[in-house]
């Protein structure tokens, strides 16, 4: 069983009705867009996270939105009087997300195709051919020396707001820049930071600069497969394979997430127990 196609524009791009909404996706995506195809949704026990933690009203920034897989969520759940700036480097997916958003009539969304940095500058997007199998949403741009260029912006002077409840960034290895270039809503605001941290590597340098904000950061690894997914497809085309978040909550926020796993020591990984000999003190 698959979800409903609502439109099969002949190229890469489809159109699904999914879990909630429409979603243009590119059906060449081995990762997101597959997942669409399949189950009419992406890393739906995500999305079971983001329910406990927003309300009518919220405002998100959210950093990687790609077509707008989680987009849909969280502008339903924050509703018409929220608001959600999307935020999506790579135009051709960009284009998508945009087209998701309209499709489903959300005012209530602001998508900007620039890539969140520490400073503002520019990086450079390769020139994908998007009618080839690949994982489109796992680019890393910070590694890019040519192709279409993109402007780099922190998120300090891209956004205006008045009220942030939640920092969502997917952003392959770029993070802590990310989250450098944040520091002042992050400071006025003290909002929840939802981090991708699948970079082994990166990983202490990462966690040491959120807990060096003040936050309480905790792991959050969700499998890819959800077996009460949309379409009530049971075959498990992803294995065990699972993202790999963490939920900041900051130290003088009573919100209690007393089921996930608090991260104490910061060289270690799921992926990499043991980076380093030394153990965090602190």
């Amino acid at each position: 069983m698959t979800p409903e196609l609502f439109l099969d524009t002949g190229g890469y791009h489809r159109v699904a009705k999914g879990r909630h909404g429409f979603v243009m996706y590119n059906r060449f995506d081995t990762y997101i867009g597959r997942s669409i195809e399949n189950y009419g949704e992406f890393s739906e026990h995500e999305v079971d996270l983001f329910r406990q933690l927003l309300q009518a009203n919220d405002t998100v920034v959210e950093v990687g939105s790609n077509y707008g897989t989680h987009t849909l969520p969280i502008a339903r759940l924050v509703g018409p009087n929220g608001f959600v700036h999307a935020i999506e480097a790579q135009r051709i997916v960009f284009q998508a997300l945009c087209a998701t958003i309209a499709l489903n009539n959300l005012g209530n969304v602001s998508c900007y195709q620039v890539a969140a940095a520490a400073e503002a500058g520019h990086f450079f997007i390769p020139q994908f051919s998007y009618g080839e199998e690949q994982n489109y949403g796992g680019m890393e741009i910070d590694r890019e020396i040519s192709g279409e260029r993109i402007s780099a912006v922190k998120l300090d002077d891209l956004v205006t707001v008045s009220t942030l409840r939640l920092i969502k960034i997917d952003a392959e290895g770029m993070e802590q820049q990310v989250i450098a270039g944040a520091s002042r809503l992050i400071e006025r605001y003290r909002p929840f930071l939802y981090v991708e941290n699948d970079r082994a590597a990166k990983s202490p340098a990462l966690v040491r600069a959120i807990a060096a904000l003040g936050y309480r950061l905790y792991w959050h690894i969700p499998p890819m497969f959800n077996p009460n997914n949309f379409a009530g497809n049971l075959e498990n085309i992803f294995g065990g394979i699972c993202s790999m978040n963490m939920l900041c909550l900051p130290r003088e926020s009573d919100f209690a997430m007393d089921e996930f796993q608090e991260i104490q020591d910061y060289d270690a990984h799921p992926l990499a127990p043991v980076l380093q000999p030394m153990r965090n003190a602190g």
